[in-house]
C-alpha cells in the first residue's frame, strides 16, 4: 500500500471514530447542567449572601464591599466577549464567586462543577484565567514597591510592636505542597520530604506583603531564593529607596543601616540581621536573638493567616506549576487587599510559631556586617532594653 494512501486511510478511520463517538453520546449537555440558571449556587444562594454581611465574608473571605470593588477592577478582563468567544455565557460576576469559593475552602473541580452547574474543564478555565487577572489588577494597588516615606512607616510600625529599630520588613520562605509535576525529577522535592514549590516574602508589620518570589523549585534553600530575588538586588544595588542609616541610641550616635530581619537560613549583610549562632551563647547573644525573633515571628504568622484565610493550601495543589503559581499569587494580593480594606478577624491569627529552637547554618559574614549587628545587641541590654527580655532566655 502506497505510503499517501495508508494515511488518507488513517485519517478517515479518525473522522469516521469521532462521528461514531458523538452518535454514542447520552446527550450534547448533561441534565444536571442544564439546570445551571435555576439550581446554581449562584442563582439559589449567591444572592441570599449578599443579604448577610457575616455569612458572606465567612463564604468569600471579605466583605460585600470589597467583593464589588475587587469586581469592578476585574470585571473588563473577565466579561465574555460576545464577538469571538460565543459559547462563554458565565458572567465576571459568577466568575469571580466560584474563583474565591475554589481559593477560600479548597475543594475539588468536581465539587464546583456539580454546585455551578458547569462544566469540570470550564470551572479549571474559570479559576486559573480569574486568579492571573486578580494578581494582573491588585499587584500594583496593594503590593507596590513602598517609597521612602513608607519604608519609614514600616520601621515605626515595628518599632511601635516589636521593640527593634531600624527593622524595615521579616523575610521567610514558606513551602506549598504541590502534586509532582511532569518531568521535573527531585527538583521540587525539598528537605521535607515532598513535592513544593516556594514563596518567598517580606512582610510589614500589619501583616502584610511587600514583596513576594513566588515559584522557586522546593529543593532550593530560602538564602538562595531570596539572592536571586528583585528585592536583594535592588537592595545590594543600593536602589531600593530605603531610609538612609541613622542612629537607634541617644548615647551611640553612630548611624545604623536599615535591615531586613530573618532566621538563621539568611546570611549576615549590611541590610540582613539574622541571629547568632551556637549553643553556648552569652546573655547579650541570646537577649539579641529573643528580640529579633519578636520581629521575625511576623512572616511566620502572615503566612499563618494566609493559609488558614485561604484554605486551597490545606493541600496539595493538584494543577500544572503554572497553574499553581497563579494560584499563590492571587492568595497573596487577596490577603493584602482584605487585610487593608477589612481589617482581620480574631480566628485568622490562630497560627503558632516558635519564637526558639534556631539552627544554625556556617556563613562568614564581613566585619562591618557584624559589628553592626554587635551594636543592635548593645542597644537590647542597655538603653533599649524591655523589662521581661530577660526571663526569655
Amino acid at each position: 500500500m502506497e505510503p499517501l494512501t495508508a494515511v488518507v486511510l488513517w485519517l478517515a478511520y479518525r473522522r469516521w471514530k469521532r462521528r461514531k463517538r458523538r452518535e454514542s453520546r447520552r446527550f450534547n449537555v448533561h441534565p444536571i447542567l442544564r439546570d445551571r440558571m435555576t439550581q446554581s449556587m449562584f442563582i439559589t444562594l449567591y444572592p441570599k449572601l449578599r443579604e448577610h454581611n457575616e455569612k458572606f465574608f465567612n463564604y468569600f473571605r471579605m466583605s460585600v464591599t470589597s467583593f464589588d470593588d475587587l469586581l469592578k477592577l476585574i470585571q473588563d478582563d473577565l466579561t465574555p466577549n460576545r464577538i469571538y468567544v460565543l459559547k462563554d455565557t458565565v458572567s465576571a460576576e459568577e466568575k469571580l464567586v466560584i474563583t474565591l469559593r475554589y481559593l477560600a475552602t479548597g475543594c475539588y473541580f468536581a465539587d464546583l462543577h456539580y454546585a455551578y452547574r458547569l462544566g469540570k474543564s470550564t470551572i479549571i478555565e474559570i479559576v486559573q484565567k480569574t486568579c492571573y487577572v486578580i494578581w494582573l489588577k491588585l499587584q500594583n494597588i496593594v503590593m507596590r514597591e513602598p517609597t521612602k516615606a513608607e519604608w519609614e512607616e514600616i520601621s515605626k510600625q515595628f518599632q511601635k510592636y516589636t521593640h527593634f529599630p531600624n527593622c524595615i520588613g521579616a523575610v521567610d520562605g514558606k513551602h506549598f505542597r504541590i502534586i509532582k509535576p511532569d518531568h521535573s525529577g527531585s527538583l521540587f522535592y525539598n528537605y521535607k520530604n515532598y513535592f513544593s514549590t516556594v514563596l518567598l516574602a517580606v512582610c510589614d508589620a500589619n501583616y502584610c506583603f511587600i514583596s513576594v518570589d513566588i515559584g522557586a523549585y522546593g529543593k532550593s534553600s530560602d538564602s538562595t531564593i531570596f539572592k536571586d530575588s528583585v528585592l536583594y538586588k535592588k537592595l545590594v544595588d543600593k536602589t531600593l529607596d530605603i531610609p538612609d542609616p541613622k542612629p537607634i541610641s541617644q548615647t551611640d550616635t553612630t548611624p545604623l543601616p536599615h535591615v531586613i530581619v530573618g532566621d538563621e537560613a539568611f546570611g549576615l549583610s549590611e541590610n540582613v540581621m539574622r541571629p547568632y549562632c551556637g549553643k553556648s551563647l552569652t546573655t547579650k547573644k541570646r537577649i539579641f536573638n529573643y528580640r529579633l525573633s519578636r520581629a521575625r515571628r511576623y512572616i511566620e504568622c502572615s503566612f499563618g493567616i494566609l493559609v488558614n484565610k485561604w484554605r486551597i493550601f490545606h493541600r496539595p495543589l493538584n494543577v500544572d506549576i503554572e497553574f499553581a503559581e497563579n494560584i499563590i499569587k492571587a492568595c497573596c494580593v487577596l490577603h493584602n487587599y482584605v487585610r487593608l480594606r477589612d481589617g482581620y478577624r480574631y480566628d485568622d491569627t490562630l497560627y503558632e510559631t516558635s519564637l526558639n529552637s534556631l539552627n544554625c547554618e556556617a556563613v562568614r559574614p564581613n566585619a562591618r556586617s557584624k559589628n553592626i549587628r554587635d551594636r543592635f545587641a548593645d542597644y537590647f541590654v542597655n538603653e533599649g532594653k524591655i523589662p521581661w527580655q530577660d526571663m526569655m532566655v
